[in-house]
């Protein structure tokens, strides 16, 4: 029997009293709307597709998807198995009988083995049906065993081709289960208690290893009966009737915290607390009473505050192998329920609790195979409902409300995907959108949320894509792009007891009962609707939203952004995509960006900025999208929308490699000058603009001063465009305009008048290169204003300026020496001084050595750096006398020594990391002695100095004793100096009168700073006496001269 589902009724989007836009995060109560959530829209879209029915032979009590292929169906004391290949019919698989009757069914990918919770004879079981895909028929051989028991050769032998069942004992009835998605350890509830079997391999042989389970901790939970329960790494979220609770398992140790982790009461103190409310409760109930606790919610450690004791029991085998040692509380949440009017037991429970894992597989390469294997996970979400309303969290960072979904009519059960969530009432199948996707993308993406990408918010109202009728909608679970429904036809209800709220509220009574399903009846089909492809429903939506773009509505943003999300969450998976696959869905989610730039770019909205990330994300160039836009209107009047504004203004700032035409240039300048005529100048300076007509741009500049608006930049902007029209007298009197200081803050202002970016390459503008030749003391300032106003960043400043003067990366122009004489001028930061001095040092003294002239003259002299700059120091006299004798014609040469000089004599000068690069500087020649006798002079070395002077050049030791002995130093006059002089001159030679002319001023200073006995101490034994006489005779007489 096949049944078709038929539609909805009403066609298009309309306002359906359901599912929810976010709402209010206060507590609510069952049955009754949130504050804020309102009317959400409904497009009558088609995310469902083909349908058949699995041909089970007994009515299903029981069912759950088996990873991607199989779906597993329980009824009476069998579990079916049935194939599911894509649209091919499902098909039995194979079958194997279970103890009793099925209470619960789940299946694990991780480790593919399905567990059941079973009951016979009033006695309920735990079992892993393990390797199950190897049992062929009915009657083929199984084997039993107990977890944890250790299997021995050569039994193990026989498990590689049959079905094992592993029965795991409890002390405790097993009240529900959870299998992790991603480890495949299961979660058991109990009474008060959950219990953690861990997945593991026992390992027989080399080649064989058999599943196993691991009982590894017991997590003891007081004041809370789980009726339902999710796990998903080391996350467990807990349901009651009306409660919620979230925890996280974690590993390690946590300083100061103890196995109890419940701080405010001990844990008899708790049950002692627990026993006076329920004596309270009971004097107070009557027939006229109903006690009932308030709601609350509790986020993050607040959680802790519920009054539910939580404490972990590891019961591994060994203490080195625990995995969670302590627990963190993250969530609680207490509904009250609506007590004005008689309610069924059902109409006030909590249902459909879930842990939804979103993470990647490995990543692909460009040839579309996987690098790795090893799950990550991105973002965890959890989802419970009542009746009419469903809540979706965000957790693992941080716990919050995405979005709140009302019903239109009493929900059933509901299952969350990363694209829809799917809810069945008693008669649709309904298909609400989620926000999963872009709490995933802001996690994972840093660049989320900026110019450079977007994503629509998670607060943004979720829609209902389809209401399908199916008559009779009893179950519902969810696999791969299948959707499985059990349906039962109502033939003849049987009344159910009411019973009295006060019953229903009361919390003494905790136990939880399993509701057995009736025996079987007719009437009944077991459905699998197959959900359409992502890249099929996308299409579908984009077409939808095409309906709205003539009146331009906020639904044509809220579709795409819609279809923009689903496309988002396919693409998160890329692992189980095939290329062609992958390929297309990147091709759809960049075209649903360039419809969302669209929507931005031409809506008046708030959000009208959102144009310029996601024009980027889709990948178009600024050519393509401007050919979207409309240019019916000729006249000024034309409206343009903030969106695209702010999109074309952004784009030509950021130096695109992308060159308009003349006539989208010429659109471009016209409608900037009709919406924000102040951003002209600067658009005119993009590299995008190259092409546009000088006439044109001069034009509309004109415009701009006759409509009294009027600066530095439009006049820059004016004699640039004179330049490239050859109009030097223009230019000429647009520059004489404002003083030169004036001209430097607008270049400042608008940096692209001088230097501009192409694929990557620095290009100095034909204003930049005139500059150079005319004015280029104006062009090193401007290029200085940039850099300290941090427009321009140093080695950019160094390339533009090789560039300009067409040298190569090795060949420094002198205009390049003359910006970095004028940034020491300009007083830069400390930390930079080091660079700029040795890059100007490197530079003297290469055209020192090299005797190289600068290509062009010089911005400042020797004398104007020293007069304007700290950092050049008074070079000493000595120098000078030494250098005199020098006959070199060449100023360049002068100029260059007396500003390395100036250097070395300045205070900031680190000599001791000059030396090294002194080399190439002779110290043959009078210019490179010079600097040589500097350095170690200012090293202190003064023995060196005085004999390389007396050696070289003897004229000058007078002054540079004179300069430099003084004070500690002064004793090397008579120490040094003078016996030096002596011996010299008993050797004779050319340079004897020098020599004895030293000798006699060196007496002289030596005879005022000397007593007569240390005097005549320090001359030497075989002197002339007459000779010495003078000043000895001074010396003697000083004293009574004072």
């Amino acid at each position: 029997m096949t049944r078709r589902p038929g539609l909805a009724p009403g066609s298009g989007p309309t306002s359906a009293a359901g599912a929810g836009a976010p709402g209010a995060r206060g507590p609510g109560r069952p049955g009754q709307p949130a504050a804020g959530a309102g009317m959400v829209q409904l497009y009558n879209l088609h995310p469902f597709g083909s349908q058949q029915v699995v041909p089970c032979k007994l009515e299903p009590e029981r069912f759950c998807g088996g990873g991607r292929d199989a779906l597993f169906v329980a009824a009476g004391c069998k579990v079916e198995a049935f194939a599911v290949a894509g649209q091919e019919l499902c098909q039995p698989r194979c079958a194997f009988s279970t103890l009793g009757r099925v209470l619960r069914l789940a299946y694990s990918e991780a480790g593919d083995y399905l567990v059941a919770i079973e009951e016979k004879n009033k006695d309920t079981f735990l079992r892993a049906y393990v390797n199950w895909r190897s049992k062929r028929t009915e009657n083929s051989r199984v084997c039993i065993r107990m977890l944890g028991h250790h299997v021995e050769m050569p039994v193990s032998e026989s498990f590689r081709d049959q079905m094992s069942i592993v029965e795991m004992p409890l002390s405790e009835a097993p009240l529900c289960i959870s299998c992790c998605p991603v480890k495949g350890d299961l979660l058991v509830g109990c009474a008060n208690k959950l219990v953690l079997f861990s997945l593991k391999y026992q390992t027989v042989n080399e080649e064989f290893s058999i599943l196993d389970f691991e009982r590894s901790l017991i997590v003891h939970i007081d004041r809370i009966t789980p009726v339902e329960i999710s796990f998903c790494v080391g996350y467990i979220a807990v349901m009651s009737d009306l409660e919620v609770l979230i925890l996280k398992l974690e590993s390690g140790t946590k300083t100061g915290e103890r196995v109890n982790h419940h701080p405010q009461k001990p844990k008899n103190a708790l049950r002692q607390t627990e026993e006076d409310t329920s004596n309270e409760t009971s004097q107070l109930e009557s027939d006229d009473f109903v006690i009932c606790q308030k709601p609350m919610e509790l986020l993050g450690e607040q959680s802790e505050q519920s009054g539910i004791s939580v404490t972990l029991e590891s019961t591994g085998l060994s203490d080195e192998k625990i995995k969670y040692s302590h627990v963190q509380h993250l969530f609680y949440r207490r509904f009250a329920p609506d007590i004005s009017f008689y309610v069924l037991t059902d109409d006030i429970k909590l249902h459909s609790l879930q842990l939804l894992p979103i993470y990647q597989t490995g990543s692909l390469t460009s040839d579309g195979k996987t690098l790795s294997q090893e799950k990550e996970l991105l973002s965890l979400f959890c989802f419970f409902s009542l009746p009419h309303v469903g809540y979706l969290y965000m957790i693992v960072k941080s716990v919050e409300l995405m979005s709140i979904y009302q019903y239109s009519e009493k929900a059933q059960q509901a299952v969350l995907t990363p694209q829809f969530l799917h809810v069945i009432t008693s008669n649709n199948l309904q298909c609400f959108t989620v926000r999963c996707s872009a709490a995933v993308a802001r996690e994972e993406d840093p660049y989320m949320d900026t110019t450079l990408k977007a994503c629509p918010p998670v607060s943004m109202d979720v829609c209902a894509l389809r209401i399908q009728l199916f008559i009779g909608l009893r179950a519902l679970c969810h696999f791969r792009n299948h959707i499985v429904l059990l349906t039962k036809a109502d033939t003849g209800a049987i009344p159910e007891r009411r019973e009295s709220p006060k019953r229903l509220l009361s919390r003494r009574d905790t136990s939880v009962k399993m509701k057995i399903p009736p025996v079987a009846e007719t009437g009944w089909n077991l459905y699998i609707v197959n959900t359409i492809s992502p890249m099929q429903l996308y299409k579908e939506m984009v077409d939808y939203s095409n309906t709205y773009k003539t009146v331009k509505t906020q639904n044509c943003i809220h579709l795409l952004s819609e279809a923009h999300l689903l496309v988002r969450a396919a693409l998160m998976d890329a692992s189980q995509l095939e290329p062609e696959e992958k390929e297309e869905l990147v091709a759809a989610f960049k075209e649903s960006c360039g419809h969302l730039g669209d929507c931005y770019s031409r809506l008046d909205t708030q959000h009208s900025h959102l144009a310029l990330p996601y024009y980027k994300m889709s990948g178009l160039s600024m050519a393509e999208v401007l050919a979207r836009v409309d240019w019916t209107g000729e006249d000024e009047s034309q409206k343009y929308e903030r969106g695209l504004i702010f999109y074309i203004n952004h784009s030509l700032y950021e130096n695109l490699d992308e060159e308009l035409s003349e006539e989208l240039a010429a659109k471009v300048v016209k409608m900037f000058h009709v919406t924000e005529p102040k951003q002209l100048p600067h658009i005119l300076c993009s590299p995008s603009m190259k092409n546009i007509n000088p006439l044109t741009a001069m034009r509309y500049l004109k415009k701009m001063d006759t409509s009294g608006f009027s600066s530095i930049l439009v006049t820059l902007s004016k004699a640039a465009v004179a330049l490239k029209m050859g109009d030097l007298d223009v230019y000429r009197n647009e520059m004489k305009s404002h003083p030169e200081m004036k001209l430097v803050c607008g270049f400042i202002l608008e940096p692209r008048l001088l230097i501009q970016h192409r694929k990557g390459q620095i290009v100095p503008t034909e204003l930049a290169t005139h500059l150079k030749e005319t004015q280029p003391g104006l062009l090193v300032a401007s290029v200085l204003g940039l850099q300290k106003n941090s427009k321009i960043g140093i080695e950019e400043a160094d390339s533009f300026f090789k560039v300009l003067c067409g040298k190569d990366e090795d060949t420094i122009p002198q205009l390049l020496v003359d910006f970095w004489e004028a940034q020491l001028v300009a007083c830069l930061p400390d930390s930079a001084l080091p660079e700029l001095f040795y890059k100007l040092m490197s530079q003297y003294i290469w055209r020192l050595s090299q005797r190289q002239p600068p290509d062009t003259t010089p911005l400042r002299t020797a004398e104007d750096l020293i007069n304007a700059c700290s950092h050049y120091g008074l070079i000493y006299p000595w120098v000078h006398i030494l250098i005199s004798s020098d006959p070199l014609a060449d100023k360049n040469y002068t100029e260059d020594l007396s500003k390395l000089q100036s250097l070395i004599c300045g205070p900031s000068f680190d000599i001791a990391s000059v030396i090294p690069f002194l080399e190439p500087l002779s110290e043959d020649t009078l210019a490179g002695l010079s600097v040589h006798v500097l350095c170690r002079t200012r090293l202190k070395e003064y023995e060196q100095c005085i004999d390389t002077l007396l050696e070289r050049c003897p004229e000058a030791v007078i002054p540079y004793a004179n300069h430099e002995l003084k004070e500690e130093n002064r004793t090397l006059w008579w120490k040094k100096l003078l016996p030096e002089l002596c011996q010299r001159i008993k050797c004779g030679g050319e340079k004897y009168q020098l020599h004895l002319s030293s000798l006699k001023e060196t007496l002289s200073i030596v005879a005022v700073e000397l007593e007569l006995r240390d005097f005549l101490n320090v001359l030497p034994e075989d002197g002339t006496a007459a000779f010495f006489l003078p000043y000895l005779l001074y010396c003697s007489r000083k004293k009574s001269l004072s």
